[in-house]
């Protein structure tokens, strides 16, 4: 039986939220916000329409009794939200920030209690995995209190919930995701790209209208800037009966580049304006600046009235002598700084810097090396240009002009995250596509209106919600890269030289939720017994490789993704090489299993994503 609610869930790197669709309220129920209880002060709690995905652990004796307290939880001994950002700003060793980040940093044991990464041996720490359950948890509580108080069906665990992960999230990130979800309480799960659910918005606050401002043939770019990564999704408008289609054509790879950049940089702008000052910041005082400036930035995006924010860090000092440091942060600063720092006007065919690796490092976020999000938009789309030029151009629609160096240029885009609030950061980047296409010979990409910058990715994941239900528009997606595994050649061998790698297609691009692909023709031998290397592969590009295709030279279009290390037993604990061939599933939920089985199917071993690349 459906529930009675569908429920749309972003769990964001700076902030949370939830909407939901009433089922029950009548013949058109629209898509609502769902007003987040949460603590904001010293026992104060409030409403707010965004949860902040900061986690606070406070040491012994920190708090006042009862400071922490919730309406369903009077002895809570952390808080998750509005007070755990604004305090934990002040105490970074106890804050817990860009969980989401660390949750798809496969460099480090994802499950292991490593935050806050600078917290004491002896302080609390909690696992990426960890945070995200509390920010569901809280997610949950808040519901359960508000909504289903005396209603035991109405209770969040026992919704259909769509629950939202960058596009750009690999199969690891996804599979932790979900084990996140589920040790929330939540079983009735689906997964729903970012980009996909802030189009969905689109769609849905927009009605009928949205036919109005796209045509057939038109590739609309989703521009996704959250908190910890950017997001570039290519959706194609195209024709059936008469009707206007929409289906994801492409996502980009996975950028850490986001509002964690944009604050750090807004920090060390401050910091050396303060040193010419004659006010030098330690380390601990630097990571105040940097919450601090996040802080700012988002009340001058929020607020076009504002000319400045303020600024402050505790001074080095406990007594008042230390005193506080003050700055205030101006709209001409924070634009300054992130348009020409993060949008930079650069040519069609630029690509983004890669600084030398240093040999050694601080352990920490792997950001990428250049923060120019417009030169990562330039190779995503030259990537992409090489894959579609030769297409033919959907039905009913017209052939574009520019030809091949036109053929992934955005004919629309829609912008969502916070940061494009901006004016100027929204002119830059139209500005910029729009000299690209210049170039091209094309029309230049015009900007959807009526984008919900902060909430558009709930309100989406509720849509999605009542698109599964088969209502409303939906948008043909599927798997958002094609999955390999790679195969060692048979050859003898050669010193110094490892076996060539081919890579076998186990599930093609854009492979649907709920099927399943055999691919019983190409047999390998799988090592029983011993501990062996699986090691996975994908592409965004290779979008006409069918299951058992063989790719010999995939080098540039086919990457390298986290591999499988493990063991798997035979029956009779046998030693050895077994032949099997590959069996592969996409579940409801959006998870990717890859079987391996026996040539007689009484042996059969699923190949589990690595989330312990660390240990």
């Amino acid at each position: 039986m459906a529930s009675r609610f569908v429920v749309g869930i972003d769990l964001g790197t700076t902030n949370s939220a939830l909407a939901f669709v009433d089922t029950g309220a009548g013949k058109d129920p629209a898509v609502t916000p769902f007003a987040i209880p949460q603590v904001v002060g010293q026992g104060v709690v409030e409403e707010r329409p965004l949860l902040p995905s900061f986690l606070y652990l406070p040491g012994e004796g920190e708090q006042p009794a009862g400071a922490l307290k919730l309406p369903w939880d009077a002895k809570r001994d952390y808080c998750v939200g509005e007070f755990a950002r604004a305090f934990g700003s002040q105490v970074p060793t106890r804050l817990v920030a860009s969980g989401k980040s660390w949750l798809c940093h496969s460099g480090v044991d994802r499950k292991a209690a490593i935050l806050p990464q600078k917290a004491p041996e002896t302080g609390r720490k909690v696992s990426p995995v960890e945070a995200s359950v509390r920010y569901m948890k809280h997610l949950a509580e808040a519901w359960n209190y508000a909504v289903a108080k005396d209603v035991e069906a109405n209770r969040l665990e026992a919704q259909d919930i769509v629950l939202t992960v960058p596009a750009s999230f690999d199969a690891a990130a996804r599979d932790l995701t979900i084990e996140a979800a589920r040790t929330a309480g939540f079983e009735h799960l689906t997964l729903l790209e970012e980009p996909q659910a802030a189009f969905y918005a689109w769609l849905d606050r927009c009605g009928d209208d949205w036919r109005k401002q796209v045509n057939v043939g038109d590739l609309v770019l989703v521009s996704d800037v959250g908190g910890g990564t950017t997001d570039f999704t290519l959706i194609e408008v195209g024709e059936e009966g008469g009707n206007l289609s929409l289906t994801r054509l492409a996502v980009g790879d996975h950028l850490l580049l986001g509002g964690d950049n944009m604050d750090l940089t807004l920090a060390y702008y401050v910091a050396q304006i303060l040193a010419k000052n004659g006010t030098k910041l330690d380390g601990n005082q630097m990571t105040q600046l940097t919450y601090a400036c996040r802080n700012a930035k988002e009340q001058l995006l929020a607020d076009a009235k504002l000319a400045t924010a303020p600024v402050t860090v505790l001074g080095k000092g406990r007594s008042l002598v230390g005193g506080t440091i003050k700055y205030d942060l101006s709209r001409a600063d924070v634009e300054k700084v992130l348009v020409d720092g993060f949008f930079p006007d650069c040519p069609r065919d630029a690509e983004p810097s890669r600084a030398a690796a240093a040999g050694l490092q601080e352990l920490g976020l792997p950001y990428v090396a250049d923060a120019g999000i417009t030169k990562h938009l330039a190779q995503f789309l030259q990537r992409q240009a090489e894959a579609l030029a030769s297409r033919e151009a959907p039905a009913g629609g017209k052939k574009k002009k520019g030809g091949a160096e036109a053929s992934a240029l955005p004919a629309a885009v829609l912008f969502n995250g916070g940061v494009f609030k901006a004016d100027p950061l929204r002119n830059r980047f139209l500005g910029v596509l729009g000299s690209w296409a210049k170039g091209a010979k094309t029309d230049p990409a015009r900007e959807l209106s009526g984008a919900d910058l902060d909430l558009a990715v709930a309100r989406g994941a509720a849509y999605y919600g009542l698109v599964k239900r088969g209502k409303g528009v939906r948008i043909r997606g599927g798997t958002a890269r094609a999955y390999y595994i790679g195969v060692a050649t048979n050859m003898p061998a050669v010193p110094g030289f490892a076996p060539p790698v081919k890579a076998l297609c186990v599930a093609p691009f854009g492979m649907e939720e709920g099927t399943e692909t055999d691919i019983p023709g190409y047999e390998v031998g799988v090592r029983t017994g011993t501990e062996a290397e699986f090691r996975f592969l994908g592409s965004t590009v290779r979008r006409e490789d069918a299951a058992g295709t063989v790719v010999e030279d995939w080098d540039g279009q086919i990457d390298e993704l986290s591999p499988v290390r493990t063991t798997l037993e035979a029956k009779g604990g046998t030693t050895g090489v077994v032949p099997v061939h590959l069996h592969t599933k996409v579940t409801p939920v959006g998870q990717l299993e890859l079987w391996l089985m026996t040539r007689d199917a009484k042996q059969k071993w699923k190949l589990e994503f690595n989330v312990r690349e660390g240990k």
